[in-house]
């Protein structure tokens, strides 16, 4: 009885034992489960999308009581993300309980540029540990994402940003293939327009139906543009910036390449390649989203609707009204094609032909000459030497009247204008150059560069015309003027003989030609000043008036003008910086530069005895040379002549430099 009793009783102490440790069994037990329970598994039970679940709704944008659908992530697509070995928390690091709601605090968004910006970080600290490829490749489009339009507060709701990470890139699925040749690229290029056009509704209808939505969908080629490809995946900003607008012809010019090359080649583009923003982009003529091609006649561009396109910006009010003529211009023609464009192509090969002939004829004249003269100073003999004989004592303490005082002003004026409208053009037109862009900003801007540049060709043509003016006023009073004699400017005999014998001269088979007042190459230059000016500023007043031109020569001019203004420009400063300034700085006979004579106006007996023999026996023979003989210039006026020559010098070099380097050969 006793024993049943004991028994009895230490059953009874169990269960009593049992009842009062179960709270804490439960608690172990329910804290295990949850621990354990904390896998992506225990997380798929719910959102695996195998039914729809509804539950509230709590982001910003939700009436109060809304619901929503519970997020769905098929485990089969997860698995083939980037981020497929990562637990749901730890990216949701914020959920807490098991049970909903999961979070202690309100909705948190994932944070996904610091995540990888403390990986990162976390990397750097071990010494041994390289960065992950992939991690920096993220760390880089988290930089650009932060400045770009995305990142920026959302109008409606300035809490959140317009995009993030997760709405481009849907984080659970996330897996771009790396291989571009490979199916599982092209399947993913196809979803890249549906995925902006989540939010961008109006621009993918636009796009659907052109060319390249087009192309990509209908047709299946993957090398058409994407919304990404246009706009870029991380650095998207306003169509509206000027950053976006300098850079468009360049994204375009990445498919379309030798489109890009035309463009570039004329005003539209040469302009927007110096850092002008308001000039005509691809998209302005040919539209963004909605482009078609330019034989549809939708398109922008088509010939029926390209005036109204011109008229956009050529609206009688910014600029002149464009007309019919006007917009027959054609933006891409090729100077290498002739059936497209054959006025251009005669242009281009004029002009080509023409530099050829110059520079091979005065480079080997050139060079010819300075040798002779320094093998003559060498061997301190020769022809050129200075001879004295038969000059009084007071001839020779004097110097000789070359050039009067309005000819050396006009020569300065003209030569400073000249620079300047080389160094203001040639940016222009050697746009593809490092230094033209910087140029243009250090110089404030492609629009005070183009007033500038206007300016001085009006002053240019202003000189070159009362220059002309001055000449025929001096002949008309001259009566008897030997319009073909040694005093005047017109090409004769004498200086082709002249230009024959000074080539046999310089491979020793004759005597230095025995020149009068102007040489055949002092001539030359003379002479080709009119032809520059006259094609300069023919085709510089056809640019600078193009709705005039356009309307009565076509459209066909604006290409030919801009072709020969930039070719005649190169042309003279290659020809100024090298012919001219050694035929009258650089010779030995001249050293050391520069040869004041321009500035000064006069020039010793012995310097004209040298280079103008004839001139000086003439005026002896008629009892004449007192009547041009004035005092030696002041030691101030040469030493200015001098600095103001070696200004003009290296100012001239840095402009050749230019113009070479920036060429398009």
């Amino acid at each position: 009885m006793i024993k049943s009793v004991l028994i009895s009783t230490s059953w009874i102490f169990c269960i009593l034992l049992l009842i009062t440790m179960f709270p804490v069994i439960a608690e172990s037990a329910s804290v295990s489960l949850t621990e354990e329970s904390f896998d992506n598994r225990t997380c798929f039970e719910c959102h695996d999308g195998r039914e729809v679940i509804k539950v509230l709704d709590t982001s910003p944008y939700a009436e109060n009581g809304e619901k929503r659908d519970l997020v769905a992530i098929p485990p089969n697509l997860y698995a083939t993300g980037v981020h497929a070995r990562m637990l749901c928390t730890d990216c949701h690091h914020h959920i807490v309980h098991l049970q909903p709601p999961h979070q202690a605090e309100g909705l948190k968004k994932v944070d996904c540029a610091s995540c990888h910006e403390a990986l990162a970080q976390s990397g750097e600290q071990k010494a041994h540990a390289p960065p992950s490829p992939g991690n920096e490749k993220v760390r880089s489009n988290i930089k650009k994402y932060r400045s770009s339009f995305h990142a920026r507060p959302n109008r409606d709701n300035p809490d959140f940003p317009n995009a993030t990470c997760h709405e481009c890139h849907d984080s659970h699925f996330f897996s771009i293939p790396m291989d571009q040749g490979s199916p599982a690229y092209g399947r993913w290029r196809l979803t890249i327009n549906k995925l902006c056009g989540k939010c961008h509704e109006d621009q993918i209808e636009e796009y659907d139906v052109s060319v390249h939505g087009i192309a990509l969908k209908d047709k299946g080629n993957l090398k058409s543009a994407t919304c990404i490809d246009c706009h870029t995946a991380h650095e998207v900003t306003g169509a509206h910036l000027e950053v976006f607008k300098l850079q468009s012809p360049d994204t375009c010019g990445h498919c379309h390449q030798a489109r890009k090359k035309t463009y570039r080649s004329f005003y539209h583009g040469q302009m927007t390649k110096i850092g002008f923003s308001e000039t005509a982009k691809c998209y302005d003529c040919h539209g963004s989203h909605k482009i078609f091609s330019a034989k549809d006649p939708r398109s922008l561009v088509h010939p029926k609707n390209r005036l109204k396109t011109c008229q956009k910006c050529h609206d009688g009010q910014r600029r002149p009204l464009a007309t019919e003529g006007f917009a027959s211009f054609s933006p891409h023609d090729d100077a290498m094609d002739y059936d497209q464009a054959p006025q251009l192509w005669i242009a281009a090969r004029f002009m080509n032909v023409l530099e050829w002939v110059v520079f091979v004829f005065f480079s080997l004249h050139t060079v010819l000459w300075w040798y002779r003269e320094w093998r003559e100073r060498r061997n301190e003999t020769g022809s050129s030497g200075l001879a004295m004989s038969g000059l009084k004592m007071e001839e020779g303490s004097r110097h000789f009247q070359r050039f009067p005082l309005v000819w050396r002003v006009a020569h300065l004026l003209f030569a400073l204008v000249v620079m300047i409208l080389l160094l203001t053009g040639m940016i222009l037109f050697n746009t593809e150059s490092s230094w033209a862009p910087a140029l243009v900003r250090l110089l404030g801007g492609a629009a005070k560069l183009g007033f500038v540049h206007h300016v001085m060709a009006v002053l240019l043509v202003s000189i070159f015309l009362l220059h002309i003016v001055h000449v025929l006023q001096h002949l008309f009073r001259k009566k008897g003027f030997d319009w073909f004699g040694p005093d005047s400017l017109l090409p004769n005999r004498k200086d082709f003989t002249d230009c024959i014998d000074m080539f046999r001269w310089f491979v020793g088979r004759g005597e230095k030609p025995r020149f009068d007042r102007w040489t055949y190459y002092e001539k030359f230059d003379y002479w080709a000043v009119f032809w520059g000016v006259a094609v300069i500023g023919s085709s510089g007043a056809i640019l600078a008036f193009p709705h005039i031109a356009g309307e009565y020569m076509g459209g066909w001019v604006f290409n030919v003008s801009i072709k020969l203004h930039g070719e005649e420009a190169f042309l003279a400063a290659v020809f100024l910086f090298t012919v001219h300034f050694s035929n009258n700085h650089f010779r030995p006979s001249k050293l050391p530069p520069p040869d004041v004579v321009m500035f000064t106006g006069s020039l010793s007996l012995e310097e004209l005895q040298r280079d103008h023999p004839a001139q000086l026996e003439r005026i002896r023979a008629k009892g004449e040379l007192d009547s041009y003989l004035v005092e030696k210039p002041s030691v101030a006026m040469v030493l200015g002549s001098k600095l103001l020559g070696l200004l003009l010098l290296a100012t001239g070099l840095v402009l050749l430099f230019m113009a070479v380097s920036g060429y398009t050969w």
